[in-house]
């Protein structure tokens, strides 16, 4: 039988992927798979209905839902035109500027709450002046907002800054080279090169900013139908009822993995 039969060819390890890296690699698996699926052995499922829909799980989910919506939509407004100027953009500082906004992904989240009480507290750089007009951000549902729009802007910044870089500029040329003015050339060609990135990074910010908890509980405290999310109903409820905690923790799993089902999908479909 030759080298390059089929029989023998099937009988191969992986074409040159060292045997030694499948050690590490399952470890790293079992790393993260491990913890989940330890939490889904401890959930209690003859109280999980219960559990997960008690006053209390359903308003902070509720609360959850409309912050997380309203944040991924404000990351939609501000991400995509920065992620233009990023990647279309020819200006002095821009690679300081990327830097700075990639900084939320490093930053430990209560680091960010800190960061946005200094910025829009009550004492704040602009809170006075906020407060002068009539407006309090900090400790409302609006500093909810603020929080997971901080933390999940990012994400969306990241996925449709590298899709436009991918995607070159010679299309947008010829656009030009037509005639089409640069609003149109943005609306009507760059935007839809990107649509998968797009549609991507809009999950990976919605899913973002649902599980956000540092910021939000240093820069809007926990106030029950106001600023107390999902995550800090969690926390909250680990301290006086732990099997709640893990049912409300496994609601927050399947919609993360919802989340990540439906960007692999939207990138296949598009």
């Amino acid at each position: 039988m030759s080298a390059s039969s089929p029989g023998r060819a099937s009988s191969r390890p992986d074409s040159g992927l060292p045997r030694w890296v499948w050690l590490p690699a399952m470890l790293g698996a079992l790393l993260l798979l491990l913890p989940l699926l330890a939490m889904t052995a401890r959930v209690d499922w003859a109280s999980f209905p219960a559990l997960v829909t008690s006053d209390s799980a359903r308003t902070a989910l509720a609360l959850s839902l409309r912050t997380s919506a309203l944040s991924t939509l404000a990351c939609l407004v501000l991400g995509v035109p920065l992620a233009v100027v990023l990647a279309r953009g020819q200006f002095r500082g821009r690679s300081l500027l990327r830097s700075l906004v990639m900084v939320p992904l490093v930053l430990p989240p209560v680091v960010g709450g800190i960061a946005l009480l200094a910025a829009f507290g009550r004492r704040g750089l602009l809170g006075e002046t906020l407060e002068v007009a009539g407006i309090q951000v900090a400790f409302t549902t609006t500093a909810v907002v603020l929080a997971q729009t901080f933390v999940a802007l990012p994400f969306l910044v990241i996925s449709l800054e590298g899709a436009l870089v991918t995607a070159g500029t010679r299309y947008e040329v010829a656009a030009a080279g037509l005639g089409a003015r640069p609003s149109t050339v943005l609306r009507r060609v760059t935007l839809p090169l990107t649509w998968p990135a797009l549609a991507s990074g809009t999950l990976l910010a919605f899913a973002r900013a649902l599980g956000e908890f540092g910021a939000t509980i240093t820069f809007a405290g926990s106030l029950q139908g106001v600023t107390r999310t999902l995550p800090l109903e969690i926390y909250l409820q680990r301290e006086v009822d732990p099997d709640a905690a893990v049912a409300l923790s496994l609601v927050l799993v399947a919609v993360a993995i919802a989340v990540i089902a439906l960007t692999r999908r939207t990138r296949s479909a598009l």
